[in-house]
């Protein structure tokens, strides 16, 4: 039986967004084939950013909030407080995870710890992220350098969404968006990071976070 991966979580709080970006960057290009896997919770505040497809087109009426052209996958989306990130710092080929396992472990795991609030999750074959009554409650955009991943996701938990309404999510016009809070859920950012830790531990095969 082969021995679990340990797996060392960080809870960093409201963060700005180019700090994080290049911490995750430096800490991808100095790991060693030693270095213990790391899962970054955090907020951010107010950013839209874009991924390596993305299309300024999407960007509809950004007023005060800032851009950032980032490096990793995916299109155009939005970050602020009372949303949940979080960041899969995952050396795969010590996992022996695929870019696509790595994506649907992260899917099923949220998708895990909305059934553990009784909403049902949802996902479409051509649109990465997990949704629910046909909104879009989490997205993913993932880089991966070295055979190691950065970047990871994002879950509405208690936010505001009107920010959304100035882009086109994900490079989709008149996708809907909803959070944990409109959904009957009352635990707060880091009660739900706590809950979906149990599920990442599980469907990656880590040794219990801490």
């Amino acid at each position: 039986m082969a021995i679990a991966e340990k797996l060392l979580v960080r809870r960093l709080g409201l963060c700005d967004y180019d700090g994080v970006w290049q911490r995750m960057k430096v800490f991808t290009d100095q790991r060693l084939s030693s270095t213990t896997d790391e899962l970054w919770f955090l907020q951010h505040k107010p950013v839209f950013t874009l991924g390596q497809a993305a299309k300024t087109e999407h960007l509809l009426a950004t007023g005060d909030i800032p851009v950032v052209k980032t490096d990793r996958g995916g299109q155009v989306t939005y970050h602020g407080p009372g949303q949940l990130i979080g960041y899969l710092l995952f050396d795969l080929k010590r996992l022996k995870l695929g870019v696509r396992e790595l994506v649907t472990g992260i899917e099923q795991s949220i998708a895990d710890l909305l059934t553990s609030y009784d909403i049902e999750p949802e996902f479409r074959r051509r649109a990465p992220g997990v949704y629910t009554g046909g909104k879009k409650i989490a997205a993913l955009g993932l880089r991966v350098r070295r055979g190691c991943s950065y970047h990871g996701l994002s879950l509405n938990v208690d936010m505001d969404c009107e920010p959304f309404g100035r882009i086109n999510p994900c490079g989709f016009e008149d996708l809907e968006i909803t959070q944990l809070r409109e959904l009957g859920v009352s635990d707060d950012v880091d009660r739900v990071a706590e809950n979906l830790l149990r599920h990442i531990v599980t469907r990656f095969g880590f040794e219990q976070g801490s």
